[in-house]
């Protein structure tokens, strides 16, 4: 067996996704040497199997959606997508699933790459498994980060194996649209891949074991999502549960077989069914930890009983998605750094520069679908359920000036979750055309706990979607809502 070869370094970070670059941009930025073991594409998930393709592939939907409800211009959008184009358009920003660009900034941070499968191999060590069968073993001086992210999981199902099912990544790099599609789940990749399929022609079956689509957020979400992917042409079933997956040989048919007997047809079945840690395999037995397990952490990110370990980003459970990952890197990094210059870290301070306080608090989220639906902070039953004594306050944006210039027949509906007692916004949700953008002024409104009493000052622009702020604190004033 080849002999390893020792290295060290400050920081080793397993993982060169959107994560771990950031772990690595904060720890170089405060001077320490770092190592980046990657097994697949530098960039990670979201660059190429996730984020940025599921949002190219959504973009032109929702823009051809927008423009047929707009007088002047919908006589001249009435055709089809062009599919090919689309899907061109997805692979020019994966980059076609290279990642030259992304090795090129990593290289100028001064970190090192190493191209391989990493292990822990006990406290501060991680063996390295390179393809061409070079091996390496990294010692950690201060740290090592697990940024290895999270996998789609299917479930155990008779025939799901053999039929090949989709999953997120299949379902951002297809290169076919398929003439039937069955979406098993009903959370976000489910909602976000039924809208971007089909409107590139597929028809559309969504199987749901819950009772509404995206069941996470405020009921309402999934009401508004559902009923505009039935209005054009989906099937969507509610508290529906499948017993089996059969594949006609192996390009035929797949049917998808419920509890009670009915069955599904289609051309290709995604399972958007939950996801799991990436950490089976990464040697989390030898530091005393059970492989395959999330990863507990405190609100540095350090992981509970190792004060050289760090799991940032998915791995650890907090928030599944890349912003947020991306904020507990910043987070860790700047703790690493601290640590390593010998500084204790404050007892109290939630919102300091080394606690992701935001995790618990103001965790923003932006669903692309046809409408959009975007929610920070706590729901009224989340908020409920902490002990705070709320009032939930709702709109109709359709009432709102901006709403109806951007859209005929605007639909959507908003609410803001504000705590009684200190009278600062806990959460808001909203549902509807163009609302993504909306979301920061909430995320900001939120983290910042900006009492209520100023934000009347905070004036939105006439006549903007963002004047549903207005109207919200105008209907608290008037006491409308529900505690």
């Amino acid at each position: 067996m080849t002999r390893a070869v020792e290295h060290e370094y400050d920081v080793v970070v397993l993982g060169a996704g959107p994560v771990g670059e950031n772990v690595v941009d904060r720890a170089r930025a405060a001077g320490l040497s770092v190592a980046v073991v990657e097994s697949e594409l530098v960039g990670g998930e979201c660059s190429y199997w996730a984020c940025m393709p599921s949002k190219a592939l959504l973009r032109p939907a929702i823009a051809r959606s927008d423009a047929r409800k707009v007088p002047g211009l919908r006589q001249l959008v009435r055709g089809p997508l062009d599919a090919a184009a689309v899907l061109a358009h997805r692979d020019y920003y994966v980059s076609h699933w290279k990642d030259d660009g992304a090795v090129t900034w990593l290289d100028s941070t001064g970190a090192r790459l190493f191209r391989g499968h990493g292990r822990l191999a006990g406290a501060r060590r991680v063996a390295v498994e390179a393809p061409e069968g070079e091996r390496h073993l990294l010692a950690a001086r201060h740290a090592v980060a697990v940024c290895t992210g999270s996998r789609a999981v299917l479930p155990e199902l008779p025939g799901l194996t053999g039929a090949r099912p989709w999953t997120s990544r299949e379902a951002t790099s297809a290169h076919r649209v398929p003439d039937r599609l069955v979406v098993v789940g009903g959370g976000v990749v489910a909602a976000e891949m039924a809208t971007a399929w089909q409107a590139l022609g597929s028809h559309v079956t969504v199987l749901i074991r819950g009772e509404t689509l995206l069941g996470r957020m405020e009921p309402f979400v999934g009401e508004h999502v559902a009923e505009a992917l039935t209005a054009r042409g989906a099937d969507v079933r509610t508290g529906v549960s499948v017993s089996a997956v059969v594949r006609d040989g192996s390009t035929g048919p797949v049917t998808v077989v419920l509890e009670g007997g009915d069955q599904v047809v289609g051309d290709e079945v995604l399972f958007a069914t939950g996801r799991a840690p990436r950490t089976e395999d990464i040697g989390l037995e030898t530091v005393g930890l059970e492989p395959g397990s999330w990863l507990s952490v405190d609100d540095s990110l350090r992981v509970t009983g190792h004060d050289w370990l760090y799991a940032v980003g998915d791995v650890n459970r907090r928030a599944l998605m890349t912003h947020q990952g991306k904020y507990q890197a910043r987070i860790a990094g700047a703790a690493i750094a601290a640590r390593a210059a010998g500084d204790s870290l404050p007892e109290e301070d939630p919102w300091g520069a080394h606690a992701a306080t935001a995790d618990h608090a103001a965790v923003p989220q932006v669903v692309f679908t046809d409408p959009e639906a975007a929610s920070v902070g706590l729901s009224l039953a989340e908020a409920q359920r902490a002990g705070h004594r709320v009032r939930a306050v709702d709109l109709d944006l359709s009432g709102v000036a901006g709403a109806g210039l951007y859209a005929d027949g605007y639909r959507g509906h908003a609410r803001m979750v504000v705590d009684l007692e200190r009278e600062i916004v806990l959460g808001l949700t909203l549902v509807g055309p163009g609302i993504g953008e909306l979301l920061h002024s909430a995320t900001v409104a939120v983290a910042g706990e900006v009492p209520i009493a100023r934000l009347w000052h905070a004036v939105p622009a006439y006549p903007t979607l963002s004047e549903a702020w207005l109207r919200l604190l105008e209907a608290y004033r008037d006491g409308a809502g529900t505690s």
